[in-house]
């Protein structure tokens, strides 16, 4: 029996969804923000049902049920080794962001990232009075995006103190492999430079053929300089829960994080704590139905655009439920504007740093609308 009709589409009118609400009113199909339109694993829903049966939601610690959750699944998916007390729990991965841009080096010090990238990672920097040092991703012959390592040993300074990591990366989907990720290693281990790897979509691959190598594995010199960011939110549909995690081996390294937390990262609420649990114990067979699902509709984008839409271009996609959309072939003077115009809401991809004529579409949803989407884009650029 499948735990979820991933056929549904719920409606989610009248709930606040950020996702919903920026078009509410209006005759626009939204497929923009990194919110999959799928109902929960029912695990999920029944843990939550019975905290809110339990009737009492004061201040929550990291229990030792929420930390053992974290280190099993760690341990058992990814085949990393980590412990209770280099846990820092986070509300979410946007703060965590622009908390480490504030824990390494001083005003004025620099930050590195690859572009394009999911858009706090080009504001926390600054937010933080450092500098963005910006290098483009490069694209192979396959269509997938890799490293310009050349661009960014040329780029680095002796002010950079950070690399940010986005990996699966969004909004490209690429999954780098470890040669690609020990070169990154030998690369900030030659600038000491810190490595903040943000894996929030480690779990969402969208090719079997294609393994997820989490920094962390890459042995003690990965440990010694680097902090990994996770989070059931995106892989199980809950970032409302608001509950994240840091995991940072070095003690240094950690001290710096949670000094930069004090006072502005206070508890995760009771409900975080609980769907994580859930999430991570009983969610495997709901998470074993949901990629078939992405990997349909990731093939009618793909199959949809080279017959009818040949010159929309799209990389291949490894990992998310994000497809990363080229249409400059069509030279629209407001891709965004133009395409809300006749029905539907994509990302601009300029928010990534990314030339304009780029749109993020999220598939993230039944096949029927992921279907409705693609016949509003084919509509519009004929």
């Amino acid at each position: 029996m499948k735990n979820v009709d991933f056929t549904l589409t719920p409606d989610r009118a009248h709930t606040g969804s950020l996702k919903w609400q920026k078009y509410a009113g209006q005759e626009i199909l939204p497929m923009w923000v990194a919110d999959m339109d799928f109902l929960s694993a029912p695990p999920i829903v029944d843990a939550l049902r019975d905290r809110v049966d339990h009737g009492v939601f004061g201040y929550t610690v990291p229990y030792t049920e929420a930390q053992n959750a974290v280190l099993d699944y760690l341990k058992r998916e990814h085949n990393t080794l980590a412990s209770a007390d280099q846990l820092c729990w986070l509300p979410g991965l946007v703060q965590g962001l622009n908390l480490v841009c504030r824990a390494v080096g001083s005003a004025g010090d620099a930050v590195m990232v690859n572009t394009p990238v999911y858009p706090p990672f080009l504001s926390a920097p600054l937010f933080a009075d450092r500098k963005r040092i910006a290098v483009d991703l490069k694209q192979m012959e396959d269509g997938r995006y890799t490293f310009d390592r050349e661009g960014m040993e040329a780029a680095v300074t002796p002010e950079t103190k950070l690399f940010l990591l986005c990996n699966p990366h969004n909004p490209v989907g690429r999954v780098f492999d470890r040669e690609e990720l020990e070169w990154l290693l030998d690369f900030c281990e030659r600038h000491d430079l810190w490595i903040c790897a943000d894996e929030i979509h480690c779990d969402l691959l969208l090719d079997d053929a294609v393994k997820h190598v989490p920094f962390l594995s890459l042995g003690e010199r990965a440990a010694q300089r680097s902090i990994l960011f996770l989070s059931p939110s995106k892989t199980y549909n809950v970032p409302g829960l608001a509950c994240a995690y840091a995991v940072i081996p070095n003690p240094e390294i950690r001290a710096a994080f949670q000094k930069a937390c004090r006072g502005i990262i206070t508890e995760v609420n009771c409900f975080g704590y609980v769907g994580l649990i859930a999430a991570y114990s009983h969610g495997e067979a709901w998470r074993q139905e949901l990629l078939p699902v992405l990997q349909e509709n990731l093939g009618l984008i793909e199959s949809t655009l080279a017959e009818k839409l040949p010159k929309v271009k799209i990389p291949k996609m490894e990992a998310t439920y994000l497809a990363w959309l080229d249409f400059r072939a069509y030279d629209l003077e407001n891709p965004v504007q133009f395409f809300e115009e006749r029905g539907i809401g994509l990302s601009n991809g300029m928010d990534f740093g990314a030339p304009k004529g780029f749109l993020r579409f999220n598939f993230g949803c039944s096949t029927e609308r992921v279907q409705q989407g693609l016949d509003l884009i084919v509509a519009a650029l004929s």
